[in-house]
């Protein structure tokens, strides 16, 4: 008896450890970017992988005013800049740990594009961190000509929504990128376990700052070690500068 238990605890420490090991983590490392640089899409290919989970990209090639929705990519590490120029700029100015390549998130409301994680097969994730990027963040403390200056009245947050291999809505969690005056300026670890096994995320945006035509605070994230081990997570990673919340749902998505 004693002989069969040991057997059953060989082989779970095995499956553990095995799991442990290949599971799939972003870090975005793995992609190409010339120093202080960006990819947006503008080569049209639709979206990039990284690690072997795909990012979608939607990007609409225009003389005057080009635009992209969903994923783009960058290393760039200003924290000054602010306005729509500044918009490919993690206000942290670099990845986790001082990393180069971080990914941008971004909801173009015109084309309804939202960011979306496509994954090999079906998992459960772990978390990712995320942060503002330098647009959002200025937009939210100084106030600019198209959004206002955040009160202690005010939020902004984004809610990732986790879906199954039959498309079927999982469950959700909200993160608070701005909580008032609070306004993430670190890499903040989001626990997203709770959304269950997925095979697909979607990220949308909410905010009081918001009027006829939509949201005004700008529709960005940033976001890096995407499904990274979250045992190897500690108090030095975390920020209380935001919080989070798992809600079970089902049915219809309603941004």
């Amino acid at each position: 008896m004693k002989r069969f238990i040991f057997l059953v605890f060989l082989l779970c420490s095995i499956f553990v450890i095995s799991g442990s090991v290949n599971a799939q983590s972003a870090d975005f490392e793995d992609l190409s970017l010339s120093s202080e640089s960006y990819w947006n899409g503008s080569d049209e290919t639709g979206g990039f992988s990284s690690s072997g989970f795909s990012f979608n990209n939607n990007y609409v090639y225009d003389p005057n005013y080009p635009s992209w929705g969903g994923f783009a990519y960058s290393n760039k590490t200003d924290t000054l800049p602010d306005g729509f120029v500044a918009q490919y700029n993690a206000i942290t100015g670099s990845g986790v740990d001082g990393s180069e390549i971080y990914a941008i998130g971004y909801y173009d409301a015109y084309n309804q594009i939202y960011p979306t994680i496509t994954l090999d097969e079906e998992q459960v994730i772990s978390g990712a961190y995320f942060t503002n990027n330098n647009y959002a963040f200025y937009s939210m403390t100084n106030g600019d000509g198209f959004a206002k200056k955040f009160t202690e009245a005010d939020w902004f947050k984004v809610t990732i929504t986790g879906f199954d291999a039959n498309g079927t809505e999982t469950s959700t969690v909200e993160f608070k990128l701005a909580d008032g005056t609070d306004i993430v300026n670190t890499w903040t670890w989001v626990d997203l376990n709770g959304l269950g096994s997925v095979k697909k995320l979607t990220f949308g945006f909410s905010s009081t700052d918001s009027g006829d035509w939509g949201m005004n605070t700008p529709a960005y994230f940033c976001m890096d070690n995407f499904n990274e081990d979250d045992s190897n997570e500690d108090d030095n990673h975390h920020s209380d500068s935001g919080c989070f919340i798992h809600t079970m749902t089902s049915g219809v998505i309603s941004w």
